[in-house]
């Protein structure tokens, strides 16, 4: 009888440690068919300088409902994740990690509560890429040249993002403002 407790308790403890093991990569969305490809800050920074391409930024948090249906039901929808892999470096930001970031001679680190991070602290590559207006989600867009084209904060479905990939990728932003653009139909 010792023996069959020391073994459902050894199990019991193998699944509770598993349940609670931190994982440090960017949310991967599942899906049956197309795959977004994310990538950290460092590996799209360096495949920009081999091969430039527009940046699709996704900022957000570990508690932010609207960002986790997001990674649900838009980025693996089979259109927007071709298109995104086809024209983009995706990255996933959580505003509140704690890694620093090398960027542009410059080191962003993360703030704490105490130093007025905010309540769970916040990152300032976050801040800088938002400007300070923290809301989540919000997606942030970069050309070639690491220069901010869009920021466009909110949850979107698939139908609300596809039209904004296109404005950015296709360059229509240089000719038309996003107004201009909706109201001709896309």
């Amino acid at each position: 009888m010792k023996k069959h407790f020391l073994a459902f308790s050894l199990l019991a403890i193998a699944v509770i440690t598993a349940s609670f093991t931190v994982k440090h990569n960017a949310p991967q969305p599942k899906t049956v068919g197309e795959r977004v490809t994310w990538y950290s800050w460092q590996e799209a920074m360096e495949l920009n300088k081999t091969t430039p391409k527009k940046l699709l930024v996704d900022v957000y948090t570990d508690w932010c409902g609207w960002c986790k249906v997001m990674d649900k039901q838009t980025f693996p929808n089979d259109t927007i994740a071709a298109y995104l892999n086809k024209n983009f470096y995706c990255i996933k930001i959580n505003a509140e990690m704690r890694d620093s970031v090398n960027f542009a001679g410059n080191t962003f680190v993360w703030v704490s509560p105490e130093q007025g991070g905010g309540r769970n602290g916040i990152h300032t590559l976050a801040y800088s890429l938002l400007d300070g207006k923290m809301s989540y989600p919000t997606i942030v867009y970069l050309n070639e040249k690491l220069e901010r084209v869009i920021i466009s904060p909110g949850y979107k479905k698939p139908e609300q993002l596809l039209p904004e990939l296109r404005f950015t990728a296709e360059e229509i932003y240089r000719n038309k403002s996003w107004d201009e653009y909706m109201k001709q139909g896309k």
